[in-house]
């Protein structure tokens, strides 16, 4: 296990302090990334984002910060704090900061 993990593991911390914001970038830091999945916190400035893509599994993101648009096969998405959303399995999407936003993505590759 390396360093850094073993600093996560068996220990209670805040999602939000796990990534910082950072001017007109994308901050990503992966927690847990195995065969059957990943998990991964992002910090996103305002108006940066990721652009279209799809992904062949389904996605699990949680707002933890701020505000999204995420648009999934061409239809957008307001999120703010506290709420989720579903990317589907070969379904375009893309992520834009509406302001700065942190988020959890959690993808099982199964």
């Amino acid at each position: 296990m390396s360093e850094k993990k073993e600093m996560l593991t068996g220990k209670a911390l805040a999602m939000n302090g796990l990534v910082a914001y950072q001017e007109g970038t994308v901050v990503s830091r992966t927690l847990i990334d195995k065969q059957v999945g990943t998990i991964t916190v992002f910090a996103f400035d305002e108006g940066q984002g990721l652009s279209e893509h799809t992904a062949p599994y389904d996605a699990f993101v949680q707002i933890l910060d701020g505000e999204a648009e995420i648009t999934i096969a061409g239809e957008p998405h307001h999120v703010i704090a506290g709420q989720m959303i579903i990317m589907p399995a070969n379904k375009p999407h893309a992520l834009k900061g509406i302001k700065n936003f942190k988020m959890l993505l959690v993808m099982i590759r199964a």
